[in-house]
């Protein structure tokens, strides 16, 4: 509800973000289509109020009893009557890795590494590549970021680890025009979006210097994305495949939307927001990704330690088990229960990744069900990493 009105506030207003304003040169038949545009969009949110406030209600109900609920319990509803539901679960326990796909009704299904969206976990993987590009003096995490875009020199910048601590003072987002036809069609909201449409952006905005609040922004790793480019010489895409090489996950990529279990998200080539949710894996690969974190190897011992205090959950979040106490280059810290995490979202898909270092464990959970519907990955993958000690 809240996403529906604010595209109907911004097509009222005429704001920034590539909305047409209407004026008097248009034509009265241009008019009359945009009232008809806008007082259908007004019928759908009035009817649409009451049933979301009864979502609303009902949703907190059933949220209510998710704490209660075991690994296996929470699974089985997710999957519950869904023939269509594919959740590989992955374990790291004392050097053992394993793995188990669950289908309908929480029924286990033969071992087969499925190829799975990882939305925001891509996130971690470009704060790696930044992490390395630390080491080899390429990039200086509290320098601003204009020292390394060509942005406009009056203008105050937010530094690369703000960027990457979602601590910048940056929104999750900034419309632009593509993102209009996205949403009332359906597809990749960042579909679209362009590197040059970024770079605008970022040279609009002043972020005086001062300590910002966690704040989850998908346009701070676009960003960042944007500043492996210019320090290394090439694009995004070829830059994280490489990577990706480098560290022996052969079946992890920028999206190709060609992998075995469909509804992908389309992408073009160069979009600015792949370095923010932009790759596929699968189980193997993710299982490994997850070991190369325990070993803390190179480059990832720097990511997970804590740059920033975000006291970040809210109580539902907490009762959960869902803790955010600090973050890292990208991942989320969990000091009380010594978990690092980090999560990723897209339209048809939503996984989880998390691991403690001290105990020698981790949990992968991939999902080619919606973020939004009924258990996520996230719940699913913390219940079982308190399940595992």
């Amino acid at each position: 509800m809240d996403c529906f009105n604010r595209w109907f506030v911004l097509y009222c207003t005429g704001k920034r973000c590539g909305v047409i304003q209407m004026n008097n040169r248009q034509s009265g038949k241009n008019r009359k289509k945009w009232k008809l545009v806008l007082i259908a969009v007004m019928a759908i949110m009035i009817c649409g109020g009451a049933f979301f406030i009864a979502l609303s209600a009902y949703s907190k109900y059933q949220m209510s009893k998710i704490p209660g609920l075991s690994f296996q319990e929470a699974l089985e509803y997710t999957t519950k009557d869904n023939a269509d539901a594919v959740i590989t679960v992955g374990i790291i326990k004392n050097g053992n890795a394993s793995y188990t796909v669950y289908g309908e009704n929480g029924k286990e299904l033969p071992k087969e590494p499925h190829t799975y969206e990882i939305g925001s976990l891509t996130k971690t993987f470009t704060a790696a590549m930044v992490s390395k590009a630390v080491q080899e003096g390429k990039v200086d995490i509290n320098a601003t970021i204009d020292q390394y875009l060509p942005l406009p020199e009056e203008n105050v910048y937010p530094t690369v680890a703000a960027l990457l601590t979602h601590t910048s003072g940056y929104k999750s987002h900034y419309i632009e025009s593509p993102m209009i036809s996205n949403f009332f069609t359906g597809k990749n909201s960042f579909l679209g979006v362009t590197k040059t449409m970024v770079i605008n952006k970022a040279s609009e905005l002043n972020v005086p210097n001062e300590d910002y609040p966690f704040n989850y922004s998908n346009f701070g790793y676009a960003v960042l994305g944007l500043i492996l480019e210019e320090v290394y010489g090439t694009d995004y895409t070829t830059l994280a495949n490489q990577f990706a090489k480098e560290l022996n996950l052969s079946h992890t990529q920028l999206s190709t939307q060609d992998g075995d279990l469909g509804k992908y998200w389309d992408w073009n080539d160069g979009d600015a927001y792949l370095s923010a949710g932009g790759l596929t894996s699968d189980i193997n690969d993710m299982l490994a990704y997850a070991q190369s974190q325990l070993d803390e190897i190179g480059y990832f011992a720097d990511c997970h330690k804590e740059l920033r205090k975000v006291n970040a959950a809210s109580e539902q979040y907490k009762a959960m088990g869902i803790n955010m106490d600090a973050i890292g280059m990208a991942w989320i810290i969990d000091t009380e229960n010594g978990v690092v995490w980090h999560n990723g979202g897209t339209g048809n898909y939503n996984s989880y990744l998390g691991f403690s270092v001290d105990k020698n464990m981790a949990v992968i959970v991939l999902s080619n069900l919606a973020p939004s519907y009924r258990i996520p990955a996230t719940v699913l993958g913390i219940k079982l990493l308190d399940e595992l000690e």
